[in-house]
């Protein structure tokens, strides 16, 4: 494994192309199983439930940490006890390393929740 949770997210101003299948297939490997390819596979998803609105908020907020600290932002959906998380890299219109990199983080994070 590449251990994804110890990289960390490179500038991506386009002009790369985005992740080909057989690399994005390696990458999804390496993340929980609930994480999904979505939008004709440009994108990944998952869905986290929590048992309180502070649990969901103080996730989200960490979320919010990680893409500070990557400089890379996925789109947030949240509602009580339930929250989003969609990653895609805007400057390819697809999948890049940093958009996996990202969810191994979170994955880590909920994971200690």
């Amino acid at each position: 494994m590449s251990k994804l949770i110890d990289r960390v997210c490179k500038p991506c101003e386009g002009g790369t192309e985005p992740l080909d299948a057989r690399s994005t297939n390696e990458f999804l490997g390496e993340l929980h199983h609930d994480w999904n390819l979505v939008n004709d596979g440009h994108a990944i998803e998952r869905d986290f439930a929590f048992k309180a609105f502070a649990l969901t908020i103080a996730f989200v907020n960490t979320v919010a940490f990680v893409a500070t600290n990557e400089g890379h932002h996925p789109e947030v959906t949240f509602s009580y006890g339930f929250c989003r998380i969609r990653y895609w890299t805007t400057a390819i219109d697809g999948l890049s390393e940093n958009d996996f990199i990202c969810a191994a983080k979170i994955d880590a994070f909920a994971e200690s929740m």
